[in-house]
């Protein structure tokens, strides 16, 4: 390879390191965003959780009427919302949410059960209908910045299916947020509701020292704060797998861009030293020549 291409193929990669370190410091941006709506929504996540399960308990057997509350007999169809983004160049973000996503249909199948996918982001929308699965719903187009009403949106239909029968539970798939440069598949049952997983890390906050429940009076009935309370339940849920993912594709964009600005670094300091060997050779080559030349002179 003359000086001429290695000279050109140093410049390429340069060109391409700028895009990758460009794209890094965007992603350190927007991770340092999606991490500070992430504390903002804990406190409320909190409160809405411990809200339901207390009037869930003082509403005691006036909850069997709701819909959303009661366990299907038999759990015969399975919807898996799988959580991903809209975009690539995220290293594993999204593949492998939809192999965990894949192997948890496949289980289902094989004990003789029918599953829905529903998919939030291009990339998961996109595989599901490449391998012919076509999901219930598709939601795309916020996964940089997903707002509550999107989240509103996604669990209206989630809530509207299990309540009309046509999934007997519903579970989701996302990148639980670890840190910048941890991501961690979350698989966690949305409904029904009495087996939820999701938010039970929560801590209680608001207990007496003795341990017992502070004593709270209900205005209206229990059970009809409890039906008020169970659609933000079910949507903050998914507003906060929404934003876990979010966090999660940044640090993982942010993490890849990282490795790809190195290596880039380490095939220009290659690409150099091939340039310098040419270069040396080529000299080597022309002073032969001269003193070639001078000798049959003499």
């Amino acid at each position: 390879m003359s000086q001429r291409d290695v000279k050109q193929r140093i410049d390429a990669v340069k060109n391409i390191r700028k895009i990758t370190s460009a794209m890094q410091m965007v992603a350190a941006a927007r991770l340092r965003r999606a991490e500070q709506r992430i504390a903002a929504l804990r406190p409320y996540a909190g409160a809405i959780r411990r809200m339901t399960r207390h009037a869930s308990d003082a509403a005691g057997s006036e909850v069997a009427g709701n819909p959303i509350l009661q366990v299907h007999e038999t759990e015969s169809t399975i919807g898996i919302l799988l959580v991903t983004g809209d975009r690539g160049l995220a290293g594993a973000f999204n593949s492998q949410i939809i192999r965990a996503g894949l192997r948890a249909a496949a289980d289902y199948q094989a004990e003789g059960k029918q599953v829905r996918f529903y998919a939030s982001g291009r990339r998961g929308v996109s595989s599901l209908l490449f391998r012919k699965l076509e999901p219930v719903g598709s939601y795309v187009g916020f996964s940089d910045r997903p707002a509550y009403a999107n989240a509103r949106e996604i669990a209206e239909k989630l809530m509207a299916e299990y309540v009309d029968g046509a999934v007997d539970r519903v579970e989701v798939l996302y990148n639980g947020y670890v840190s910048a440069l941890t991501q961690e598949v979350r698989r966690e049952v949305l409904l029904p509701l009495q087996r939820a997983t999701i938010d039970e890390d929560v801590e209680e906050q608001d207990e007496e020292p003795g341990g017992t429940h502070a004593l709270v009076e209900y205005e209206p009935d229990p059970e009809i704060i409890l039906q008020r309370l169970i659609p933000d339940y079910v949507e903050i849920s998914v507003f906060r797998a929404l934003l876990e993912s979010t966090a999660s594709e940044h640090g993982a964009r942010m993490t890849a861009m990282r490795s790809a600005s190195d290596n880039a670094a380490e095939v220009i300091e290659d690409l150099t030293l091939e340039m310098n060997r040419a270069r040396q050779a080529e000299i080597t080559q022309e002073i032969m020549e001269v003193v070639a030349g001078a000798e049959s002179l003499v």
